[in-house]
């Protein structure tokens, strides 16, 4: 990561929804068959198949800033779309939504989570948010009310919750980045909620996973946030169906 100024997660780049469907599986066009009829013939007529409408065990959305919207890479190689793919070779009949918003802090989260909850249903929520309170010094207390009124309503209706945890750059002090670090292992301890210790694991840091401004990953820093990602998601994913939590490896 780079200094809090550089202008990729700072105030200065437009807030841009970025909702897109991730399909775990490819939807099914409709076909039209029709039967000809001979002539003087009436018992034959013209017969239709309806348009194949995807069903699914349930919807993932993943909430957060431009490391969730995947700024910098095509749509298919941010990490929702890699999730998606890894969900679906591996038998998970799950839709997944990337609910990322470039440049948003954890206030904007907050502005919007109702409209997420009530507009795109989702059964389990990945919650990344927090890295632009960080670049702008906002106050850690900020950052804690804020994900707990963020978790507290997810819970309230229902969702499950995969939190993932973030960390702040070593120059804005000692204090503040560990105060800013403390605020999500809260949060989760709370709530009970699955917890994701740091998002970027084995990304940030690392030049060939990250793109020229040293914030956001590539297509295979995404790769590798998935695979860590993953059997949080996978644990969410039991929970969620009964089945008990599955030991993360």
């Amino acid at each position: 990561m780079s200094e809090p100024s550089n202008p990729a997660m700072n105030h200065r780049h437009p807030m841009r929804m970025l909702v897109r469907i991730v399909l775990v599986t490819g939807l099914c066009l409709g076909m039209v068959g029709c039967n000809n009829k001979a002539p003087g013939n009436t018992s034959k007529t013209s017969t239709s198949k309806a348009t194949a409408v995807p069903s699914y065990a349930g919807t993932i959305v993943a909430v957060g800033d431009s490391l969730t919207a995947g700024r910098g890479v095509a749509e298919d190689q941010a990490y929702p779309a890699r999730l998606a793919r890894r969900l679906r070779s591996d038998g998970y009949n799950y839709r997944v939504v990337n609910a990322g918003v470039s440049g948003e802090t954890s206030s904007g989260a907050l502005s919007r989570i109702q409209w997420v909850i009530s507009s795109l249903a989702p059964d389990i929520v990945i919650l990344e948010t927090g890295a632009n309170d960080g670049l702008r010094g906002l106050d850690p207390a900020l950052l804690e009310s804020n994900l707990d009124n963020l978790v507290g309503r997810l819970q309230a209706a229902h969702i499950q919750v995969v939190l993932a945890g973030m960390r702040m750059l070593p120059n804005l002090g000692a204090d503040y980045t560990r105060a800013f670090s403390a605020t999500f292992p809260r949060i989760a301890e709370k709530y009970g909620v699955i917890f994701m210790p740091f998002f970027l694991e084995g990304v940030a840091g690392k030049d060939r996973l990250n793109q020229p401004d040293k914030l956001h990953p590539t297509g295979e820093g995404y790769a590798r946030i998935v695979e860590n990602l993953y059997p949080y998601v996978i644990k969410a994913i039991r929970q969620r169906e009964g089945k008990g939590p599955a030991p993360l490896q």
